[in-house]
């Protein structure tokens, strides 16, 4: 029996230990430890970049937390191929080879510790890697096979010591993707079956290097999710309006490569249903952080805030499709309303709206004409164009040059199958605004053109694109038209009340012209509709409270993020502020410590020339208040 405290989940874990450590610590004990220490700085800061969390490093081990699979594995490579480079500039008898196993299963938390099962799994999966090298168990395997441009070697089946049932493993090898052998191949096949794979979004990726290394990892999109509920944390208020929270539907196909398809359809059902202005619908990203996951669904509403939730199920094979739904009143268990459809795939479009009307009936919601309008519009009617943006749609989801190429290829692709499909052209966009915002192109000042080139064109085609404003917004934001873009922000929120991108684009478009009591209710919406995914709308909120002098409420904001990544020195610049203004010198000279440590060279006139807003009255504040703190000018 598991002690208070602690809690059951499934996390994906990877180990890794250094070959011949004990060797290399008699050959020169001093400058082993300065290796060691060198090469864990390299691998925190890779560990940070891809939203990881170091939780120990005791010995030659290290301990950190991600959110997918995917991110780990790519951290991983990374880190052996940084640690493989600066091994070659060593006298052989000083080189460093980490080993690096990585599994996805069950372990049990208390407080930061993480043990189980899936962390012994994973001890053994790394014990069968080489030096410099990367070895996956199959439950791991299965959720990157065909995601990362890798090459995997199957070694087979093995036993591991108090583990019921034999593990599959996979080797990486730290170059190109290369096919896997016809047998090896044959045999993963016959090994795997047509056995049902979930993973839990929101689960933690254990990653050990040395003895023990747990990376805690989130679905990776430009905003990290984080849970911001508690079990302590009572219901959150039911609005007047009927408010309900669409499940991902589950993935009966038997293949994790089919997830898009089911994901695609459960997002397409948030989508129509977020259009209606009577209806407060939870935010997708918080709904699939129970993805995978046996839940009560009285639990969910009330994490949720929603008294009605929607669950349900896919199966595709071939040119059919089977899907099953049922609505659930979560406040008396009561099932309002449930179905099963086994249809042609090509209906797929009609039997997405059927599922949102027969929702809608039983809620008792009625529709204008220029609402059902909005809620049936799909867009097009080629199914490859559809299936093709939903693919698409994955590769966005994950934030890197590399992945962001891939989204603009897909979409391409769609636009060539349909060039009257909206939603193609607004999917391009974004990945030119992306390549300008993070200067990822070779032209940012290109992208932007062709980002609001492509925007402008989907508004053409439907002026009720809601993307479409959006992503137009977005690109006269980054023109300086701030006029235009907060019309166009202004226009997405009148088109689908529900959108939380809207909410924090026009509420910070408040705050940058120091209208905070405008943004205040605009960012407590956003964190109500999507309650796990608050991150954001959380830093929003803080700085909201900041700008109208309440520091206390600030504070209370701030601590409740967690601090990842370039996030961390921004939340400490803003603790930093909220202290000085309260004359806590004491908390504010420990922030500035923090901020001087993570980032030696910051001054407040380089940290002011990246604000948006340099002209504004809070702004020169918020910076005066950062200088008489004592930061460096």
């Amino acid at each position: 029996m598991n002690s208070p405290g602690t809690k059951r989940k499934l996390a994906a874990i990877l180990s890794a230990d250094v070959k011949g450590y004990s060797r290399l610590m008699g050959d020169n004990e001093e400058a082993t430890v300065q290796t060691l220490t060198a090469y864990r700085e390299i691998m925190s800061r890779l560990i940070q970049q891809h939203y990881g969390r170091v939780v120990d490093s005791p010995g030659d081990n290290l301990l950190a937390e991600f959110g997918s699979v995917v991110d780990a594995v790519e951290c991983a490579v990374i880190i052996q191929k940084e640690l493989g480079a600066r091994n070659g500039a060593l006298p052989e008898n000083r080189r460093m080879a980490f080993r690096i196993g990585i599994n996805l299963g069950d372990v049990i938390g208390e407080g930061d510790r993480i043990y189980g099962d899936g962390v012994n799994i994973a001890a053994r999966v790394e014990g069968l890697a080489e030096a410099g090298g990367i070895c996956l168990s199959g439950s791991a395997y299965d959720q990157v096979e065909n995601k990362l441009d890798l090459g995997y070697k199957y070694l087979g089946e093995h036993s591991v010591k108090n583990i019921t049932k034999p593990v599959r493993v996979y080797r990486i090898p730290i170059r190109p993707r290369g096919k896997i052998s016809k047998e090896n191949k044959e045999k993963d096949e016959k090994s795997r079956g047509w056995r049902k794979v979930t993973l839990m979004v929101g689960a933690f990726l254990v990653l050990i290097i040395g003895g023990a290394i747990i990376w805690n990892f989130y679905p990776k999109t430009d905003e990290r999710p984080q849970d911001f509920t508690s079990e302590e944390k009572p219901a959150i208020e039911q609005p007047d309006s009927p408010a309900i929270a669409v499940l991902p539907f589950t993935n009966m196909s038997g293949d994790p490569r089919q997830d898009y398809f089911s994901d695609g359809i459960t997002e397409t059902i948030i989508t129509g249903l977020s259009k209606i202005p009577r209806m407060l619908v939870i935010a997708r990203n918080s709904t699939f952080t129970y993805k995978g996951v046996s839940v009560k669904i009285q639990d969910v509403g009330r994490e949720l805030g929603a008294r009605y939730v929607l669950e349900g199920s896919v199966q595709k094979s071939e040119d059919q499709v089977r899907i099953t739904a049922q609505l659930i009143d979560a406040t008396t268990g009561q099932h309002l309303w449930a179905e099963r459809y086994d249809r042609d795939l090509t209906d797929i479009f009609a039997l997405q709206d059927e599922i949102t009307m027969k929702i809608l009936t039983a809620l008792q919601v009625k529709l204008t004409g220029g609402e059902r309008a909005r809620v049936l519009a799909k867009g097009t009617d080629n199914l490859e164009a559809y299936l093709k943006l939903l693919e698409g749609l994955e590769y966005f989801k994950k934030p890197s040059p590399a992945d962001n190429n891939k989204a603009r290829k897909n979409a391409e692709e769609v636009i060539a199958l349909d060039p009257n499909y909206p939603r193609g052209y607004a999917a391009l966009a974004r990945t030119h605004l992306r390549d300008a915002r993070h200067k990822w192109s070779e032209s940012p000042s290109e992208s932007l053109e062709l980002a609001f080139q492509l925007a402008q064109k989907v508004l053409e085609m439907d002026e009720s694109d809601i993307e479409g404003h959006v992503v137009l917004g977005q690109a006269y934001l980054s023109k300086g038209e701030n006029e235009k873009a907060l019309a166009e922000f202004e226009k997405a929120l009148t088109l689908d009340p529900n959108s939380t991108e809207a909410l924090n684009a026009l509420g910070r478009m408040h705050l940058w012209t120091d209208e905070p009591q405008a943004a205040l209710q605009l960012f407590k919406k956003a964190i109500r509709l999507d309650p796990h995914y608050a991150r954001f709308s959380y830093i929003n909120l803080g700085q909201t409270y900041r700008q109208m002098g309440q520091y206390e409420e600030a504070i209370e904001t701030f601590k409740r993020i967690p601090p990842n990544g370039q996030a961390r020195v921004n939340l400490r610049l803003e603790l930093i502020a909220c202290y000085t203004a309260l004359g806590n010198k004491k908390d504010a000279a420990a922030e500035i410590a923090e901020v001087l440590k993570m980032e030696p060279g910051f001054t407040v006139k380089k940290f002011s020339e990246t604000s948006p807003r340099k002209d504004s009255v809070h702004n020169t504040r918020f910076l005066d208040l950062l200088r008489k703190a004592g930061l460096p000018e």
